[in-house]
């Protein structure tokens, strides 16, 4: 055999071997099924405060038999505010529901009628034992502000589906903001665009600044003309600074704030739902009405294909205390959090699935931390990363 010969058959030889893995791994690939995934829009319920797991979704039978004994952790407790107190007891009782046979308190009776419909997740952990870092931890990924939120990247990343609404929706509590406000639902590094729109459905301006003031001498028309105005000068000054990012999204909120003019009012009027839907979330109830309301708000939004809507149980820290951080009396403020969230939270869920919109919206409910399955004082519990 000649050279010609052997680097002609060591060739054939090696181009089957390398035809022969090229045609196996297209048919492996012919194999792989492309899974579409199935959520479209995404609704996060936040407990702000850190919400109670064992006196709400993980029950702990030993808590029961061993109420009052030493709490003995068999390690480090990273605790936030004192040493551990005794083991206590969840002060609701517990029952299995749904097919699942899930247990849950009575302290989201409601709630409870949902869970053949939820997924608990039992094994999250926080890096942090501190609200604000654990905030910004659950909002961003990250402990440290700065980062984009989780709205503003899909609203980055994904884009709207709804030019005439914002992509990003922030609802926070009427009692007032969380830990490290706005900038929970800031773009941190990504175009101002990305930010959340932060609606407040129960203020006779949900949006602020959205209209002029009603005593304004600018009416309705000299406003759109301010409003075209702004836009070609806008238009005129960016075309001169091509590539200018923080230019480009002030355009894009103007432009946005133009088109909210139209389409939030009729968004947020809930004239429209029945007398039936208003009782489901609870309108008419004192407790349940604000929550209520921006879980209905939610609902429509998701309906119209904003892709994120952020909805805020509790508010930041104060006394007496308004939002789940119960380290003096748990039984007392857990008491107060659930029944303003219990209500609201599970008729959203029974509304989006009758309307077949839980088929492709992801609802999340999620709170920074947990507590300590001891007590802090008599009747308190103290965080638990």
């Amino acid at each position: 055999m000649n050279r010609r010969e052997l680097l002609w058959n060591m060739g054939g030889g090696l181009g089957g071997i390398a035809l022969a893995q090229l045609l196996f791994e297209e048919r492996l690939l012919a194999q792989v099924t492309l899974r579409r995934p199935r959520a479209k829009r995404v609704i996060q319920l936040f407990m702000s405060g850190a919400a109670s797991q064992c006196d709400m979704f993980d029950y702990k039978p030993k808590l029961i038999e061993r109420n009052g004994e030493a709490f003995d952790p068999g390690g480090e407790v990273e605790l936030f505010q004192s040493d551990p107190g005794v083991v206590m007891r969840s002060p609701w009782e517990w029952k299995q529901h749904g097919e699942c046979g899930k247990w849950m308190s009575d302290l989201v009776p409601c709630l409870a009628t949902c869970v053949d419909d939820i997924a608990f997740i039992h094994s999250m952990v926080s890096k942090s034992n501190v609200h604000g870092p654990a905030t910004f931890m659950q909002a961003t990924g990250f402990v440290r502000p700065g980062f984009p939120s989780m709205g503003a990247w899909l609203s980055y990343g994904l884009g709207s589906m709804n030019r005439d609404l914002p992509t990003f929706v922030c609802l926070p509590d009427a009692r007032g903001f969380p830990p490290n406000g706005p900038r929970n639902w800031a773009a941190g590094f990504l175009p101002a665009q990305h930010q959340g729109t932060m609606i407040r459905p129960g203020r006779a301006a949900p949006i602020a600044a959205l209209h002029p003031p009603p005593d304004s001498f600018v009416d309705a028309e000299t406003d759109a003309s301010a409003l075209a105005l702004l836009e070609r000068l806008n238009t005129a000054y960016a075309e001169s600074r091509p590539g200018d990012a923080r230019l480009e999204a002030r355009i894009r909120s103007y432009e946005l704030a133009a088109r909210l003019q139209t389409s939030a009012p009729e968004v947020l009027d809930l004239a429209g739902e029945s007398r039936a839907t208003r009782a489901l979330y609870g309108l008419d109830d004192d407790a349940t009405a604000d929550m209520g309301r921006r879980c209905l708000v939610a609902r429509r939004l998701i309906e119209r294909d904003v892709r994120f809507v952020q909805v805020w149980s509790g508010a930041d820290n104060a006394f007496p205390r308004r939002n789940w951080d119960s380290h003096e009396d748990l039984e007392r403020d857990h008491g107060t959090m659930g029944r303003s969230m219990d209500r609201p939270a599970a008729a959203l869920l029974t509304d989006l699935k009758s309307r077949g919109l839980l088929d492709d919206t992801l609802v999340m409910w999620t709170t920074e931390f947990g507590r300590m399955p001891c007590s802090q004082g008599a009747r308190g519990r103290d965080h638990n990363p």
